[in-house]
């Protein structure tokens, strides 16, 4: 019993506390949110929710437990696993018409429980555990500029990127495996060159599949439509227009939480999830939008400060790549709910209504933890080596 709490305390005390503080803040707000949102199924978005939240606060904590360097060093059983999974998905998975009009067949029926699962999410956290173990040994080896890595580098992050875009029919999910892998690669410091060159073959590809069918009409329209909604406001140009008058009706201090008259008709399709943001404004007005926007920055923030602090490359690579994650999501979805952007299906981190979304970013969250528990360990590995005399020649 001793030994026990002495684990207990010895787990607190490394813990980064800032980081559990403000991920368990940011859970109860969307909590708070999600429950004035009307339900039609058997389960209200607040009971999902709640049990994703459940299964991620497990799931981080026994991450914590172990060494991110112990969890990388199955890099090769999570990259068999994610790939099984894909293949799964697209045989025996099924699609869902929603997510910006978008047909993805991203989900999957999980047997006895009868839960579906969307097997993307949890492959973004297996990317950002095997990215950052590939682009760690190549920056210990120092051959971050040598061409055949370099390449390498890049088909590890073309596989997952091509694979939504041509066989998933995800867009969004493509630009966040593809962000995450442009955040890790920069930091960990790959040469500009690199970057122009990806973004010569970007300026080729682009045009050529937009001409030559590899983007579909209907993903066309919905990349295009937020440029001109009037032109269509009954069709592609519903749901950011409503999502629109939402945001501004709130005003400054809403129009309250569990009275807001456009949340409780469902005025705006996918509320719960894609147009959460929509939810908080017209609730709880700019200062509800405020507060959302400070707590996902302030995890971002103090994510980097945990990246900076890493002992090794390959935990600055982990939190880079959480931190890509979060804000891509972040910055998309704000940007599709105040038409800036367009509809891509893209969630808002830890907010949005997803089961499947909401636990692998707790997942994800527990990576970052363990990078700033276990630093602590190799600080005595280094002192410990450091205390050793050095054998005379």
């Amino acid at each position: 019993m001793r030994k026990t709490g002495e684990r207990i305390l010895d787990y607190f005390k490394r813990a980064d506390k800032p980081l559990w503080i403000l991920i368990t803040a940011i859970s109860v707000y969307a909590l708070v949110l999600l429950n004035t949102v009307p339900y039609t199924g058997s389960r209200s978005y607040f009971t999902t929710q709640l049990l994703a939240i459940c299964i991620g606060y497990c799931g981080a904590l026994i991450l914590t437990g172990f060494d991110y360097r112990d969890l990388a060093s199955l890099w090769w059983l999570a990259a068999a696993v994610s790939v099984l999974l894909l293949i799964y998905t697209h045989f025996a998975g099924f699609g869902i018409q929603s997510s910006g009009g978008m047909d993805t067949k991203a989900w999957i029926t999980i047997p006895v429980v009868n839960l579906s699962f969307q097997t993307s999410e949890l492959v973004k956290i297996v990317f950002v555990l095997t990215y950052a173990k590939h682009i760690s040994a190549v920056k210990e080896l120092g051959l971050l500029d040598h061409p055949l890595h370099v390449v390498l580098l890049g088909l590890h992050a073309l596989f997952p990127v091509g694979w939504m875009v041509l066989v998933q029919k995800d867009m969004g999910s493509a630009v966040v495996f593809f962000f995450m892998f442009l955040v890790v690669s920069f930091t960990a410091g790959v040469r500009l060159r690199w970057f122009a060159a990806i973004a010569g073959m970007l300026a080729v590809a682009l045009p050529l599949a937009w001409n030559f069918g590899v983007i579909k009409d209907y993903q066309k329209t919905r990349l295009t439509s937020f440029l001109h909604l009037e032109d269509d406001p009954t069709g592609t140009g519903w749901q950011q227009i409503q999502g629109r008058i939402s945001i501004g009706s709130g005003q400054l201090f809403g129009r309250g939480l569990g009275t807001a008259p456009r949340v409780q008709k469902g005025v705006v399709s996918i509320q719960e999830s894609d147009y959460i943001f929509s939810v908080a404004a017209e609730s709880l007005g700019f200062l509800g939008c405020c507060l959302v926007i400070a707590l996902l920055l302030a995890l971002m923030l103090r994510t980097l400060h945990v990246a900076r602090n890493a002992t090794d490359s390959m935990g600055t690579a982990i939190c880079m790549g959480f931190f890509g994650m979060i804000a891509i999501q972040t910055i998309t979805n704000l940007g599709m709910c105040l038409n800036l952007l367009p509809v891509m299906g893209v969630t808002l981190p830890f907010f949005s209504a997803g089961g499947s979304s909401s636990a692998c970013l707790y997942f994800g969250f527990g990576l970052v933890e363990s990078v700033a528990m276990h630093r602590i360990s190799a600080d005595h590995v280094k002192i410990h080596m450091n205390a050793y005399p050095k054998t005379m020649n």
